[in-house]
């Protein structure tokens, strides 16, 4: 069976602990998230999430995916089964260090199921549209930050 994998990267010239802070803590998502508006639940294995997905162009949809994975500083993956499993997914946000001050910010999905890549290929504007102003967000927010730490007198 296909997979199709929809994915958006950047570079982010700060610490991976920095960008941790922001993407680890689900809480405060909805003061800078433009793709999940709001979300609820804890980074632990197994646990639900509830989150409300906004795609551009597209109606908001609450999501509930089960935490699969995660690693502080590292990835948060989770996975979600719609259509009673007709698609599966498995959402990735990896950060890659690569120098003490410098990252990757890896935001994806991997689409599955007997339906995945159908609805991956329909949808793939939107979904990546969505990945990357999720990603501009994180690199403008977690960067202004670092910078602000960086220059202030210790």
């Amino acid at each position: 069976m296909a997979r199709v994998k929809i994915e958006h990267r950047l570079g982010i010239a700060a610490p991976a602990h920095e960008i941790w802070k922001l993407v680890g803590d689900l809480a405060h998502w909805k003061d800078w998230n433009p793709l999940y508006t709001e979300a609820e639940g804890t980074l632990a294995f197994g646990a639900q999430l509830k989150l409300t997905l906004v795609l551009p162009g597209r109606k908001p949809q609450v999501i509930r995916p089960t935490v699969e994975s995660w690693t502080p500083e590292e990835l948060i993956h989770w996975r979600l089964s719609m259509l009673g499993g007709l698609v599966r997914t498995i959402r990735y946000i990896e950060i890659e260090k690569l120098t003490d001050t410098g990252c990757i910010f890896s935001n994806g999905e991997i689409f599955d199921g007997p339906l995945g890549p159908l609805v991956a290929r329909s949808m793939r504007g939107a979904i990546r549209s969505g990945f990357a102003a999720m990603g501009e967000a994180v690199k403008t927010r977690v960067e202004a930050a670092w910078r602000g730490q960086a220059e202030s007198p210790t």
